[in-house]
């Protein structure tokens, strides 16, 4: 077996992390002794325990003299500086594992590479760029908050067959059941999803993971002339809910925060905001205009289009794919296509 057989094996242990350890990487690690894996293990929580630590406790007693006679496998550099736990490279040493094989380098300026130089200049064999471009890929959330010190954002919209979003001023049901469930997983892959006034106001949506599970994503709504009636969703107090625009009279909220908004809401001021309170991942829902905002102003990084074949005749009109957007996967779910497009 090879290295990239290993590297993969990472891949698939950091993804068990999705949706629980933003705005740190999902990342895995294997230790493998003459082809056989004798220790794994993920970064399981935001401030718990590293791929790293977690991989060598769960070499079983029998195995640990094996450890000196190993290689590590991660794919990601391993951290050389004390943040919410101790350095891995100093684990590593100290367990004097003799080969350590990476696919990406670590983005943040306290590691980039820092931590493969200490671990290369006492002796460790290093290999690293190992399946580098699905590495990248796994962790690009992490890269745009790292490199862009902003959220990573997602534009996602469900369109027709035809190219509309639906039915002006009413609910439009486009989507399959499947469909729908694939979209609740991405939900609590985010850290946060935003809606416009219209969408929050005409769909009612209430932005959860009910068809999924894991965690449920900050809702972020813009209502800065109270448009919203009080009775929908956004308004329960169920979860997190941040809403752009002024306190209900007499209303009491435990969850919900109300930001006083006066104008124009500026797309770089809310991920600001979103930055500030750890939010790394970000998927706006619509409506039209917030997705064509974001899409002119240059702030996405991912667009996420399920395609039904349901043809409306007309209705609200769904935005124009930019000139630089790139296919990176495509698959079908039902009778939806969904495509997702990259720079």
């Amino acid at each position: 077996m090879n290295d990239e057989f290993f590297i993969q094996r990472c891949f698939d242990l950091a993804r068990l992390g999705l949706g629980s350890v933003s705005p740190n990487p999902m990342v895995g690690a294997v230790l493998v002794r003459e082809g056989k894996i004798i220790g794994e293990g993920w970064h399981q929580h935001w401030g718990a325990a590293h791929a790293e630590v977690n991989c060598l406790r769960s070499v079983s007693p029998e195995n640990q003299h094996l450890i000196p006679y190993s290689t590590l496998f991660c794919n990601l550099e391993p951290c050389a500086h004390f943040g919410k736990t101790p350095p891995c490279t100093d684990l590593i040493l100290a367990q004097k594992i003799p080969r350590v094989v990476v696919s990406n380098t670590d983005p943040n300026p306290l590691v980039a590479g820092k931590g493969l130089a200490k671990l290369k200049k006492a002796g460790v064999e290093i290999k690293q760029g190992v399946l580098e471009e699905e590495g990248r890929w796994l962790n690009r959330a992490f890269f745009t908050w790292i490199n862009k010190r902003r959220p990573h954002v997602i534009l996602k919209w469900a369109q027709t067959a035809d190219g509309f979003l639906g039915k002006k001023h009413t609910h439009t049901a486009i989507s399959s059941p499947a469909a729908l469930r694939l979209v609740h997983r991405w939900r609590s892959a985010c850290d946060a999803i935003l809606v416009g006034t219209n969408t929050a106001l005409f769909d009612n949506p209430r932005l959860d993971v009910r068809h999924y599970f894991g965690k449920k994503p900050l809702r972020l709504v813009l209502d800065t002339h109270g448009k919203i009636p009080s009775s929908h969703h956004f308004f329960d107090d169920s979860t997190e809910t941040w809403i752009y625009g002024s306190l209900l009279n007499g209303a009491s909220f435990s969850r919900t925060k109300f930001i006083p908004s006066e104008g124009k809401i500026l797309i770089p001021n809310i991920l600001e905001v979103l930055k500030i309170a750890d939010h790394a991942i970000l998927m706006v829902e619509g409506g039209a205009n917030l997705l064509n905002q974001f899409l002119e102003s240059g702030y996405w990084d991912e667009i996420r289009v399920l395609q039904n074949e349901l043809f409306l005749g007309e209705g609200v009109n769904a935005p124009r794919l930019p000139a630089n957007a790139i296919v990176k996967e495509q698959f079908q779910v039902r009778q939806d296509k969904v495509c997702i497009f990259t720079r």
